[in-house]
């Protein structure tokens, strides 16, 4: 079974209601299903499925999605309704509801990848903390400076 590329799992990635997804499309596509099948087992299997696991796009995010998405007009006569979305935890469960090997794998990669991201977050976030602390005292140093001429 072949590995996909982080990048190709990054690139299906939309934040929607401030949180990070996935579309069902997208999803169904990395696991090699058809967007029915895959939601057809999300439906067999609702109560595994709260609303912050899942959710309906509305029409407004559906727009709002497409447009910042280039989407072909053969592709949109498929989205006849806003397309389920799922956050971090939804793509988590999804494999116990997709039980194939390619399933599995798949969970796995964007799970990583989903972490590796968090991880940057929290990277970044540090490195900002510490350059704010330095403009401080850059700032502190500055005024004692400038308060010790005459």
């Amino acid at each position: 079974m072949e590995i996909l590329p982080d990048e190709m799992i990054v690139s299906k990635i939309y934040v929607i209601r401030g949180r990070k997804v996935m579309i069902d499309r997208d999803l169904a596509e990395l696991y090699d299903v058809e967007t029915r099948v895959l939601n057809q087992a999300v439906r067999r299997n609702e109560k595994r499925f709260p609303e912050d696991f899942m959710f309906r796009m509305s029409k407004e995010e559906m727009e709002d999605w497409t447009s910042q998405i280039v989407i072909s007009n053969r592709e949109k006569m498929g989205l006849r309704k806003p397309p389920l979305v799922f956050t971090e935890q939804g793509v988590a469960m999804l494999s116990s509801v997709l039980n194939s090997d390619r399933a599995i794998m798949v969970n796995i990669q964007i799970i990583r990848v989903f972490t590796k991201m968090r991880q940057m977050l929290e990277t970044h976030k540090e490195i900002l903390q510490k350059l704010e602390q330095l403009e401080k005292k850059d700032i502190e140093q500055d005024d004692k400076i400038q308060n010790s001429l005459p």
